[in-house]
């Protein structure tokens, strides 16, 4: 199987909403592509050997010096030929890449983003299918893998643009992005004096270890196969790698709860990325009952929704245990069919956004960034909750 399809990102795949969707009118600014100058010096290039790039909309007011740093998702490469595929696009490649529009947590409409609206807010192009977290060259294929240097250089470039005299910094991420965001939480808050606020948010970054209904381990069968492509394991937290294989400690069930930098993880627990992908990916099952179940929770019989009621059982305890290990950390995990909820209007801040407990996501988010309340929500099972806006493919 080609896993450079496997994007899991919201705006690469055709979707709908059901339930709680609404439409929305965006605003916002179409982002220029920065470029980073010094990249193909040092190294930091996408998968083809392009250079870096993010963009970069400048905060104003109140918010001129907080930075709000986002780490783009999109799936992972685990062999030559994935990422081959991925070098073609701007997935692996910047020559694809365009100006992009900001939106959500990245908006600069305070109607949509009251927080963060006039931060400083970036978003970091992803292109080498590792979450920011590869270093090697293979040449045989004449691939770059070298998500480490991407990181260190675009950092390097937004420090020199000041975001090394930030007041308040958060580093967000969705799906590989997510990921990525934990990975690199730690060494963010480093960036920055100890009087500067720092906090990481992992959306749709908590990937589990899980059996699939097959019996196979198809997600860690894909993570072994980008640690072990892309040079992973030298990149990765020490505390980490000191008890666990490298595979494992790509996993975020094994990293989040080592972290010293607060960080807030949300969630749904009914991923439906990894409904699809990890659970009953179609390796396991091409044409049995669960084809029609991973395209659509409204088509899984009782017996598939006891499995993934067991899937969200998993998350759930990584969630308590996540947040009992440190009282700085946030939480919200709520019982929807999605993948990604501080990337869309809809789910970020709408009229009818999902929330726990009546509180919304960007809600939460800011109530446990700025320290107005504790933030720890986990919802009740499917299918309880009426605020969601599930995804059918």
């Amino acid at each position: 199987m080609n896993f450079s399809l496997l994007i899991g990102f919201l705006g690469l795949i055709l979707i709908k909403w059901v339930d709680g969707g609404t439409n929305y009118t965006n605003t916002d600014a179409m982002v220029e592509l920065t470029l980073v100058q010094s990249a193909v010096a040092k190294g930091a290039v996408c998968l083809d050997g392009s250079p870096a790039g993010y963009h970069l909309q400048r905060g104003h007011g109140s918010g001129a010096n907080n930075w709000l740093v986002d780490l783009e998702g999109g799936g992972w490469c685990n062999d030559r030929d994935s990422c081959m595929s991925r070098s073609t696009f701007s997935l692996g490649s910047s020559k694809y890449m365009d100006k992009i529009l900001f939106s959500a947590i990245l908006s600069n409409n305070s109607d949509e983003n009251p927080d963060f609206y006039n931060w400083n807010r970036v978003r970091v192009r992803y292109c080498d299918g590792a979450s920011f977290a590869g270093e090697g060259y293979d040449n045989v294929s004449g691939l770059y893998f070298r998500g480490q240097r991407i990181w260190s250089a675009v950092m390097e470039d937004l420090m020199d643009l000041g975001m090394n005299s930030s007041q308040q910094a958060l580093l967000s991420g969705c799906s590989a992005g997510g990921l990525a965001s934990i990975l690199h939480c730690d060494s963010f808050r480093s960036l920055f004096p100890l009087q500067t606020i720092v906090k990481c948010l992992a959306d749709a970054g908590l990937f589990l270890d899980y059996v699939d209904v097959s019996g196979q381990r198809t997600l860690r069968d894909l993570y072994d196969g980008v640690v072990t492509l892309q040079g992973v394991a030298q990149n990765l937290p020490k505390r980490c790698i000191s008890r666990m294989n490298a595979t494992s400690c790509f996993f975020p069930e094994n990293l989040v709860n080592g972290i010293d930098t607060p960080i807030f993880l949300l969630n749904a627990a009914y991923d439906t990325w990894q409904i699809q992908n990890s659970i009953a990916p179609i390796s396991a099952e091409e044409d049995g009952p669960w084809k029609s179940c991973r395209l659509s929770y409204l088509n899984c019989n009782s017996s598939q929704i006891e499995f993934l009621q067991e899937f969200r059982r998993k998350m759930t305890r990584v969630g308590e245990n996540f947040y009992q290990s440190k009282a700085t950390n946030g939480l919200f995990i709520n019982s929807c069919f999605t993948h990604g909820q501080a990337v869309l209007p809809d789910t970020w801040y709408g009229d009818n956004s999902p929330s726990i407990a009546n509180k919304g996501i960007a809600q939460s988010v800011g109530d446990w960034y700025f320290n107005r309340s504790e933030v720890k929500l986990i919802d009740c099972p499917y299918p309880c909750d009426r605020t969601c806006h599930n995804l059918v493919l």
